[in-house]
């Protein structure tokens, strides 16, 4: 098994840029914005923003130039020490080819995000080597309920030392909180559900499924060798695109050498259910032999536990206990 080259744990006093490779900041309400400032301001941190967080264009996004210059800047700046994106999008993958990987690498950093981030996160980590991590966006700090469980994880993960054992929330919410935070829905969390039995070690690799799959064929597509696929998607996902986009992947070489999947929480809209998932694994032969869990605390529903693309994953998958273990 191959982890990758961690970046210096945070600490009290360090500085976190926010910065927008995929939309822009400008499409958060100011008040969320504040509310996720103070929250990250009362973890311990600073917070600094990116000279083009707020550049917005026709499609909420901002020019290739304005994103790569952001991220280069936060990599140089040896005043920060973490990366946070603003939130996800769809665009993030028009940078790959633009950004310096070696100064990247000469300059590691923690660098968290989630949904279209996958895209410039495994791509990091497939051409440095650095562990990069699948966690909040700056807006998800600006929820005021349910946020406990996802607040801790990131900082287990990124100030802590040692091995995580991950426990279920107990509950879950997949609601539009950043339009109205008093008016939310809650659900009780059962936890994970093992669809095939087993126990696998390997790297950590994987996140919102549709975007790691845009990186096939391509020099930022990480090696599955050895690997534990984490894998989700959001509201716009379906049965039928989830199974299709599933396929893909599991075409990939070296697919034969991944020891275990596990799937994030689906979104309501996606009109999952256990048991047309549980049709959908059943279909794939490639997944016979491994363990694969489903409903994990991570992907497009809150909370979400953070967990570090090149980093390990030890699970344990049956049918009256499952247990995942993450460590850097």
């Amino acid at each position: 098994m191959i982890m990758g080259k961690q970046a210096p744990k945070l600490k009290a006093g360090d500085e976190i840029r926010i910065l927008s490779p995929s939309r822009s900041l400008s499409i958060v309400s100011k008040e969320n914005r504040l509310i996720a400032l103070n929250k990250l301001e009362g973890l311990g941190f600073k917070v600094s923003f990116s000279q083009h967080v707020l550049e917005n264009d026709d499609f909420a996004s901002s020019s290739i130039e304005s994103r790569v210059a952001d991220l280069h800047e936060a990599f140089i700046d040896p005043k920060v020490k973490g990366i946070l994106t603003s939130i996800g999008g769809y665009n993030a993958n028009q940078l790959l080819a633009h950004l310096d990987y070696e100064l990247i690498s000469a300059h590691p950093k923690r660098l968290c995000g989630y949904s279209d981030i996958t895209a410039l996160s495994h791509a990091i980590y497939a051409k440095t080597g650095i562990i990069t991590y699948a966690g909040p966006h700056f807006l998800t700090f600006a929820m005021l309920r349910g946020n406990d469980y996802t607040t801790t994880y990131f900082q287990r993960l990124m100030l802590g030392e040692g091995s995580i054992q991950i426990q279920s929330s107990p509950e879950w919410s997949d609601d539009t909180w950043y339009l109205d935070q008093d008016r939310r829905s809650f659900h009780r969390n059962a936890g994970p559900y093992a669809i095939h039995e087993g126990e696998a070690e390997g790297t950590i690799v994987g996140g919102n499924l549709c975007t790691l799959n845009l990186l096939q064929g391509t020099p930022y597509m990480p090696s599955l060798k050895g690997t534990i696929l984490f894998v989700e998607d959001d509201y716009e996902s379906s049965p039928a695109t989830f199974d299709r986009d599933l396929q893909s992947l599991l075409h990939q070489p070296e697919f034969d050498q991944v020891k275990g999947i596990i799937i994030g929480r689906f979104q309501k809209a996606s009109h999952m259910t256990e048991e047309l998932l549980r049709q959908i694994i059943s279909s794939k032969r490639e997944l016979a032999s491994i363990p694969v869990i489903a409903d994990a605390d991570f992907g497009h529903t809150t909370p979400q536990f953070t967990y570090p693309i090149g980093g390990k994953a030890i699970i344990r998958a049956y049918s009256d206990r499952v247990s995942i273990e993450i460590c850097e």
